[in-house]
């Protein structure tokens, strides 16, 4: 066996991977989708599961054809909800730190009840207005 005949063997494994990890791929993909389904009633998801085991390339093939826009659609649904579950975190997260007005207010509650002194209470302030610089 020479160099070129074991070269164009390991390009057709790797071509045979790539076909296979594809497939992996698209599988995993229209699983995913037939789960989150919620219009889909479990005995179709059932046949479309059955047909994927035992017809996998061609089952595969049809269910991108006839049900590939609303894979489409139900993805981006997903994504935006996602998007938006991250969106509100975020400002929940940013929003809990008080702005220095906010802290000068609370320290002058606590020194109108005597709580800390009138120097703590310049003190606090002065922290809080170094902040907003």
């Amino acid at each position: 066996m020479n160099f070129w005949e074991s070269f164009w063997d390991i390009i057709w494994w790797f071509l045979w991977i790539f076909v296979f990890v594809a497939y992996l791929f698209a599988l995993f993909a229209i699983i995913g989708d037939l789960f989150r389904d919620t219009k889909l009633n479990g005995w179709w998801k059932a046949v479309w599961i059955i047909f994927l085991i035992f017809v996998p390339f061609l089952t595969a093939l049809v269910y991108l054809i006839a049900r590939g826009t609303g894979m489409a659609e139900r993805s981006a649904k997903e994504a935006k909800q996602v998007q938006s579950a991250t969106d509100d975190y975020i400002r929940q997260t940013a929003g809990t730190a008080a702005s220095p007005s906010d802290e000068i207010a609370k320290a002058k509650g606590l020194l109108d009840t005597g709580a800390i002194s009138p120097e703590e209470f310049e003190s606090l302030k002065a922290h809080a207005l170094s902040k907003t610089k």
